[in-house]
């Protein structure tokens, strides 16, 4: 059996606050203890690594990522999009349906597994896509293999909308399971564009982009969801919240969670006129006040999870204006350093780690605890300006380049491997298949 004891570190798990001269002692692919002052015995053969005074952090949990993989792999792969998000500090991961074919089925989830047990550097689940005429496979999925239901409420890139009422009932009355939402209006959506068109012409400038996906397209379709989940005693979790109008909105509604990406928190309407369609997602990015209201609502509890919403594109995919240019930014290599920068490093495990793990009840995994899997992360300060040559995407750009930050990811165990080693990959990969720690039936909480 491997051991690894990493030690004289700060150990930021869920705590209040960090505990110096700390360590982790890892046995095989668990976490055996950890602790603080003088150092546990260990065998002989013991691997010590020196924290050298950075944080020791759980392995990030990115609930929201599109790796493109089967039929967008001219953009990206499962193979390297889970090594940048290693190199990014995140060692588990949940993807989005929205490829080609989409998974709409069980049988297209069990064919991404095939792929990521041959290829995938981090751990793995994948979201089964609600569509039109598929609620019999949302029924029959077991909820210890499948994380949610992912439904586009409006659509986005991949076209996987569901819009009548009958199909969005037959969705929320047959998920045993979280339904992840994507919520925005069509019909907004479509009015505003009308609008835009007749302002603009057909180039559309990109600034223009969050008054087409607009503040009202969110809450209407986000109180349609919301209706939908209490009528149905469904567990709702509102992707991408970007916009302060959906946090009154969802204030205190029960079994209603929310996630918010790092672009969410870190752009405004302002930085279109610098970044251009580099930040052009959807939904959009919005006000100031908007970012600012969602920076106040993640350290104050009120929304659940992060998740960065990676979603690359080659760069010509991104020229064009707010009607051409494709939405969506790689970002989940940058993530945990970029959050380590606004915010207290309890708050980014709390909310990229710990309620990731218990939102979506992944088995073993989220905190440091003894007895979870070892995904240990060692972050430490080591300020940088970032380019788009650091991308490990092949899309080989990021939307924070320019940007400085002051922490980078510097070792990454997975399931107890030793995975990144001074900032790089060693070539060695253990990801696994997550487990939900569900029964295998259940009713809607």
């Amino acid at each position: 059996m491997t051991r690894t004891l990493i030690y004289n570190g700060r150990l930021a798990d869920m705590g209040p606050t960090e505990m110096a001269d700390a360590w982790v002692l890892i046995e095989g692919d668990r976490i055996a203890a950890t602790g603080r002052g003088a150092l546990p015995e260990a065998a002989a053969d013991t691997v010590r690594t020196d924290a050298r005074g950075g944080l020791i952090l759980p392995g990030m949990i990115d609930t929201h990522v599109h790796f493109r993989e089967p039929g967008l792999t001219h953009k990206a792969t499962i193979a390297s999009e889970s090594r940048a998000a290693v190199l990014g500090g995140v060692t588990s991961y949940l993807e989005m349906p929205n490829t080609r074919p989409a998974t709409t089925s069980l049988e297209a989830i069990e064919a991404k597994k095939a792929i990521a047990a041959r290829d995938s550097a981090a751990n793995y689940g994948f979201f089964l896509g609600a569509a039109e005429g598929n609620a019999g496979e949302i029924a029959r999925m077991d909820p210890r293999e499948v994380p949610g239901v992912k439904l586009f409420i409006g659509s986005s890139t991949g076209n996987m909308a569901v819009n009548s009422q009958e199909e969005l009932d037959a969705v929320f009355r047959s998920a045993r399971v979280p339904v992840m939402v994507h919520a925005e209006d069509d019909a907004v959506i479509a009015r505003n564009a009308s609008e835009a068109k007749a302002k603009y012409g057909e180039d559309v400038p990109v600034e223009a982009h969050p008054a087409i996906r607009s503040e009202e397209a969110c809450l209407a379709a986000t109180r349609r969801a919301m209706a939908l989940a209490r009528e149905h005693g469904t567990r709702l979790h509102v992707a991408h919240v970007s916009t302060a109008a959906e946090l009154e909105l969802t204030a205190g509604a029960e079994n209603v969670t929310l996630e918010v990406t790092p672009l969410h928190l870190t752009f405004c309407d302002e930085d279109y006129g610098r970044s251009g369609s580099r930040i052009k997602v959807n939904p959009a990015v919005k006000t100031a006040a908007d970012r600012a209201a969602l920076q106040e609502a993640l350290l104050a509890g009120r929304i659940a999870t992060i998740g960065s919403d990676h979603a690359p594109h080659l760069p010509g995919e991104k020229e064009g204006g707010a009607l051409k240019a494709a939405s969506g930014a790689p970002s989940v290599q940058f993530a945990l350093p970029l959050l380590l920068d606004m915010l207290p490093a309890e708050t980014v495990v709390r909310h990229y780690a710990e309620l990731p793990a218990r939102l979506f009840d992944i088995k073993d995994r989220g905190s440091l605890r003894a007895g979870n899997y070892a995904d240990v992360v060692i972050v430490d300060e080591c300020p940088r300006t970032l380019r788009d040559a650091d991308s490990a995407s092949p899309c080989g750009w990021t939307p924070f380049s320019g940007m400085t930050l002051r922490h980078r990811v510097r070792e990454v165990w997975v399931n107890g491997t030793h995975t990144v080693a001074e900032g790089a990959l060693t070539g060695l990969t253990a990801g696994r298949a997550l487990r939900f720690d569900r029964p295998a039936a259940q009713t809607n909480n």
